[in-house]
């Protein structure tokens, strides 16, 4: 994770310098934060959207004409929760925390100049493992006979394609992005020899604030 953030770092500030001889004035970082709600999308048990948070910063600099390109560093716990047994009879949702990071690059098409544009393009994510209430560790996920703690070993990286709006003015701005997981975000569990076949892809929208600086 701390070579991940040094090599963001690193990306944004190389832009930065690169971006001060761009045709315009736009070209400057912002520092983002926000929530997210995340879906978790499986026929291996029932799922729910949670919310969860978002925090990172953003480089937009001019590429040709009404194209911008947007270079971001997000960190994010993403939440959602699954239908479960307790002492094997109360149904009860648990939650699961999954933090993560990305990293993106997205082009902008400009549609009012520090207003309005429209963004597009891959995302990369690294996870960790989901984390969950320890005294909720033991319920039996409804449908199987999976503790809650088996599943907490996901698979690690994923690609999410993303489309979103930005909007506001030249200092402040509100972004709104869909993304979705195109590799099977339940890979790893099938490495695990828990007597099931795991696939699932996870959907997520995301809203930001964007200060420029």
């Amino acid at each position: 994770m701390k070579k991940l953030i040094l090599t963001a770092i690193s990306l944004l500030s190389m832009v930065s310098i690169y971006s001060q001889y761009g045709y315009k004035d736009s070209n400057r970082i912002g520092i983002m934060a926000g929530i997210n709600q995340t879906t978790l999308n499986t026929s291996n048990f029932a799922t729910k959207a949670e919310t969860g948070w978002n925090g990172g910063l953003s480089m937009r600099g001019n590429f040709y004409n009404n194209w911008d390109m947007v270079y971001s560093m997000q960190f994010s716990e993403n939440n959602f929760s699954v239908a479960t047994k307790y002492n094997g009879i109360i149904d009860e949702d648990v939650k699961y925390k999954l933090p993560s990071a990305q990293i993106s690059l997205q082009l902008s098409y400009v549609i009012l100049e520090n207003h309005l544009s429209v963004e597009f393009g891959p995302i990369v994510q690294f996870n960790g493992k989901l984390k969950l209430d320890a005294e909720k560790e033991n319920n039996i996920i409804s449908g199987t006979t999976l503790k809650a703690v088996d599943i907490v070993d996901i698979s690690k990286f994923n690609l999410y394609p993303t489309i979103g709006i930005t909007a506001g003015g030249r200092h402040l701005r509100f972004n709104v992005s869909y993304q979705y997981g195109i590799m099977n975000s339940l890979d790893n569990l099938n490495s695990k020899n828990l007597g099931y076949t795991f696939k699932g892809n996870t959907g997520v929208i995301n809203g930001n604030v964007i200060i420029y600086l």
